[in-house]
């Protein structure tokens, strides 16, 4: 099934239209107005399915994709406003924004602030597995220096008298000495053999890879949020026209009690009583275009935009059965798609690791050092000096230290056990839910859309007897209530069944990559 839906260009138009305004409407040339056409049509068309065989080979994430030419060099237009420091806010451009649903995802995804700070997130992890990498890896330095000292051999015990007979006759040797050397060095040191350290390093590596599943479940969390606020925008436009087709008809309303009221042939009542209909529409309307307009910023914020930029939103609100995987292959995929299940198992994966390094704290670490270089006297001759060294170090008294790291790795990893137990039950009844949720909301829109139709052919019936002159306006109004009530289910229907599809895209774990499949564009 499709449906259309027609955007409002604005709410400024809203408020200044007549009907909304409660000025007088120009009387049409037929004596009653014909029932409104609802805001939203549905027609059967077949029913999608995401590809069964292909299921367990579709990918992570959806290669990255930008935003179409002519959004980004709209955004481009507007320049960024300074505000010190590095900081900069987005402005709004001085034309509405054309976005389609998927140009709306791309530009939360791509400006979305949580997806910036993932990003830091992970070169933080990054840099730590880097630092638990140096641990295994040679230590080379190199150093030089040169230094002048002045001795004072007498405070140190010696004693000219000493050499009185050694030297030569009118030599004296001064206790005041001064010493000029430079020297220069190449360093090295290696750990042989370090089982604690190869294992935090490998603990980092998975660090690394539970940051990676988590920027793509944040990923998959921003698709559905600027998905599902693109339809709830749209569900507030097709609100707004329902609303403006009713105080359009309750307006007509009035001008024939009014007519018929000086006429002679009608009531004061029927007046007041479609006067007061029709104001209730209004405050309606109101209220729609409020909503409208804080979604519309909620939008905005998503997909990383400046909040105040106006939006001309170019898709209608899709509405097209989904005949959703089996359950079985649903569970697997989810298995090996969902991100958060993937992230518990690498946080398992790196505390495994961990708890072995601290078990192999108990075993001895080699290490060998040493270097070479030159020594001399600064302006005399230079001889190569070296060092070589080998040792074996062992802990002999840290048992209470091991212990304690031992018994928190093993909470953690209980921990972590039972939660991907548990998870892994979520999973099936989330996937469960969601297809029920699915299946009940598209029973209701295919409900809505017949109360639609019902209601506005009442409402013709009951305008013909009215205009006969069979009864009062009160049928009229009450028939028209009914109409209004029952396009408003029909918005709503449509927005629970398109939210329904995309969690359980969601629960899935595919709907950044499936997203469009889900909803039938």
């Amino acid at each position: 099934m499709r449906t259309k839906i027609q955007f409002i260009p604005g709410v400024a138009a809203l408020l200044l239209s007549p009907a909304f305004a409660g000025a007088q409407v120009t009387p049409p040339a037929q004596p009653v107005a014909p029932p409104p056409t609802p805001a939203i049509t549905t027609a059967r068309t077949a029913s999608k399915q995401p590809p069964i065989g292909d299921a367990m080979n579709l990918p992570e994430a959806p290669a990255p994709q930008t935003a179409s030419a002519a959004v980004i060099d709209q955004l481009k237009s507007a320049a960024p406003r300074d505000l010190g420091h590095g900081v900069q806010t987005p402005t709004a451009t001085a034309q509405p924004l054309l976005l389609s649903l998927d140009d709306a995802v791309r530009l939360g995804l791509e400006h979305n602030l949580t997806i910036s700070v993932d990003l830091q997130n992970q070169r933080q992890i990054t840099g730590l597995q880097l630092t638990a990498f140096n641990a295994l890896i040679p230590s080379l330095t190199a150093s030089a220096q040169s230094s002048t000292q002045e001795l004072n051999l007498a405070a140190m015990g010696f004693k000219p008298s000493s050499l009185v007979g050694l030297l030569p006759a009118g030599v004296t040797f001064s206790t005041i000495v001064k010493v000029s050397t430079t020297s220069a060095r190449l360093s090295l040191s290696q750990q042989l053999f370090n089982l604690p350290a190869f294992e935090v390093y490998r603990a980092a590596k998975a660090q690394a890879d539970v940051a990676k599943w988590n920027i793509l479940l944040d990923r998959g969390d921003i698709v559905q949020q600027v998905a599902s606020q693109y339809l709830r925008v749209l569900a507030d436009t097709a609100s707004i026209t329902n609303a403006q087709s009713q105080v359009a008809s309750d307006t007509e309303l009035e001008r024939q009690s009014q007519a018929r009221k000086d006429a002679g042939t009608g009531t004061n009542l029927d007046l007041l009583r479609a006067r007061v209909e029709r104001q209730t529409r209004e405050q309606e309307l109101i209220a729609d275009v409020a909503t409208f307009e804080k979604d519309k910023i909620q939008l905005n914020r998503l997909m990383g935009i400046a909040a105040d930029q106006p939006l001309q939103l170019t898709d209608a609100v899709p509405y097209h059965e989904l005949e959703a995987l089996p359950l079985d292959v649903a569970k697997q995929v989810a298995f090996k798609r969902r991100k958060d299940l993937l992230s518990l198992q690498a946080q398992l994966r790196s505390t495994e690791l961990q708890r072995r390094a601290i078990a192999y704290e108990r075993l001895p670490v080699v290490k060998v050092n040493g270097f070479y270089g030159v020594l001399g006297q600064t302006t005399g001759l230079y001889h190569g000096v070296f060092s070589a060294q080998g040792g074996i170090d062992f802990p002999i008294f840290q048992e209470a230290r091991i212990r304690g790291d031992r018994e928190v790795a093993d909470s953690q990893l209980s921990k972590l056990r039972n939660q991907l137990s548990g998870l892994r039950g979520d999973i099936e009844q989330q996937i469960q839910s969601a297809m029920l949720d699915m299946n009940t909301s598209n029973e209701l829109v295919r409900d809505a859309t017949s109360n639609v139709n019902l209601a506005a052919e009442a409402l013709d019936e009951t305008r013909d007897r009215y205009r006969a002159g069979i009864d009062d306006n009160l049928p009229v109004v009450r028939a028209q209530a009914t109409l209004a009530n029952a396009q408003a289910q029909l918005v709503s229907a449509l927005f629970q069944f398109n939210n329904a599809k995309l969690q359980l895209a969601r629960n899935t774990g595919v709907v950044e990559s499936q997203f469009d499949t889900y909803l039938g564009d």
